[in-house]
């Protein structure tokens, strides 16, 4: 087998996520036989490092041998059964380790399959304990240029017009605030002003404010002072507004710290859990709260003040057990402390895209890392051009329109670091 008759027998039936089918007329699909830790193999033996983990699953590198270990001892006991009624170790562990672990009081933990699918369960379960309080609330609030997932309820919360203007006429009601401009405190605390002036004309309808906090990433990586978050905490409390933290993206070390509302002192009243809890081996997501919404919904049995809400595979097992591994690595071997030096070594690299003339702004918060291009009209696909260059020198990149950015996995060795950015560098000289 070769990569042309993957690319064959893929292209006879698969439709890919986020594509234009159609630009696979000239631009091949890169089919992967393995991986292992930061690097990705084709079927012709070409090796690219994955400078932006799958879309920002994977946490310790590819094939991992600790959370491989720990997925197949699992699937060997149990490997699903409904949390409906009945419950397992492995649910019960990590539901008891995330508790722990997360911000302030968040005691509470609701499964789900993804990231959109626990940002629907945020904001249902905010809307839904609102009205057992007696409250219709039916408007939601996000910000400016924010995205929160591709389902229905996560699409109408988020701002990023290319995945929205189609869907707008059957979303749900949301409202959007400004977002900080840039990563000053000034902007910050002009956009809080912003978010006060709004709730003063909407608060008694909005459930919930819903934010990535620090980096929009699908949002062309902007960033924000943390100040913000704070500002934000403060006036939704005074206005019953339920904060819902979007750390889908951001959770589990990839700002510099484990969770990156914890840069701004804040205890959110959810939130959502994804892609790097498993470190890239199995789909899940978790949702946390606290007492106060948990209890709206606990009473003697009525059907219309239960959160019905469910999935087949929520708390699976086999994704428990890759949680639960995950979990191990981190606190055995000091994650967050070691990703401090390569994180400052990533801006370090980063510094030679500030003298380019096609280069407006060089960002980083932690394991994030954006270079924003200018100059260049959507039609000429230059995520397109850069991606290309990249990929035919061993570096796997995928920009978003004219922002190229890097959140590799956190095993990437100083090489590998600077093979990547000095890469990119190259890409973007040449364009």
């Amino acid at each position: 087998m070769d990569n042309s008759e993957m690319m064959r027998r893929d292209l006879a039936h698969i439709w890919h996520p986020c594509t234009q089918m159609k630009d696979h007329e000239s631009l091949p699909l890169v089919p992967i036989r393995s991986a292992k830790g930061v690097w990705l193999e084709d079927f012709d033996g070409n090796r690219y490092i994955d400078a932006i983990s799958s879309w920002w699953v994977n946490l310790f590198g590819h094939s991992n041998d600790y959370i491989a270990k720990k997925l197949t001892e699992q699937a060997g006991t149990l490997e699903h059964v409904l949390l409906a009624g009945f419950t397992h170790e492995p649910a019960v562990r990590l539901a008891e380790r995330l508790c722990e672990i997360v911000p302030g009081n968040l005691s509470r933990l609701f499964f789900a399959d993804n990231g959109s699918s626990a940002v629907e369960v945020a904001l249902k379960m905010s809307y839904h304990a609102h009205l057992n309080n007696g409250e219709e609330r039916p408007l939601f609030l996000s910000l400016t240029n924010s995205y929160h997932g591709e389902t229905i309820g996560a699409l109408s919360v988020g701002d990023v017009e290319l995945y929205k203007k189609t869907y707008e006429p059957i979303l749900i009601r949301s409202v959007q605030t400004p977002v900080p401009a840039d990563r000053s405190e000034r902007s910050a605390l002009e956009a809080a002003d912003a978010l006060e002036d709004i709730l003063r004309a909407h608060a008694k309808r909005v459930s919930a404010f819903i934010v990535e906090p620090l980096v929009q990433c699908a949002g062309n990586m902007h960033m924000y002072h943390p100040i913000y978050l704070t500002k934000a905490k403060e006036i939704c409390s005074r206005y019953n507004i339920h904060l819902i933290a979007d750390e889908i993206a951001v959770g589990f070390g990839r700002t510099g710290t484990m969770f990156a509302c914890e840069q701004a002192g804040i205890v959110p009243d959810f939130i959502c859990l994804s892609k790097g809890l498993t470190g890239g081996f199995m789909p899940m997501a978790a949702v946390l709260t606290h007492d106060e919404i948990y209890n709206a919904f606990y009473c003697d049995y009525l059907e219309y003040r239960a959160f019905l809400h469910s999935h087949s595979y929520t708390g699976n097992p086999l994704g428990c057990s890759c949680a639960l591994a995950v979990l191990d690595i981190f606190e055995r071997e000091s994650v967050i402390e070691k990703n401090v030096e390569k994180a400052e070594l990533m801006g370090e690299l980063l510094k030679p895209f500030e003298s380019l003339g096609n280069v407006k702004e060089v960002r980083r918060t932690g394991m994030i890392a954006a270079v924003e291009l200018q100059g260049y009209a959507p039609s000429e696909r230059v995520n397109l051009k850069v991606f290309d260059f990249c990929l035919k020198r061993g570096v796997f990149v995928r920009p978003l329109g004219s922002v190229i950015y890097f959140m590799p996995p956190y095993v990437i060795s100083d090489g590998e670091i600077r093979m990547m950015i000095e890469t990119a560098y190259e890409a973007v000289k040449s364009l």
